[in-house]
């Protein structure tokens, strides 16, 4: 897999959704005074997605490979980040 794009490992991967988010906005207005939207560029799983039009941070934590980059990354500290509960989250196959 050495030649595998980003996408390509995370086809790779197992993921136990949980009900529950483990992720979540703490206030969305926050998000709108964001001007780098830095969750969003910096995530390699795309798990946030800003819709200018509605104003509002969208959350897909099906996505996330729990690597916690956007909990640094958000110089506002506006990102909620735990851990699935037991049993839910991700696998990796390959390490």
């Amino acid at each position: 897999m050495s030649n595998a794009t980003i996408t390509d490992k995370l086809f790779s991967i197992r993921y136990k959704c949980d009900e529950a988010s483990h992720l979540a906005i703490k206030d969305q207005e926050v998000c709108a005074r964001c001007t780098g939207k830095t969750c969003a560029t910096i995530c390699p799983a795309e798990v946030y997605e800003w819709e200018a039009a509605a104003k509002v941070n969208r959350v897909a934590y099906e996505n996330c490979v729990e690597c916690g980059t956007c909990r640094i990354a958000c110089s506002s500290n506006n990102i909620e980040w735990r851990y699935p509960k037991g049993g839910y989250g991700i696998t990796y196959r390959f390490g």
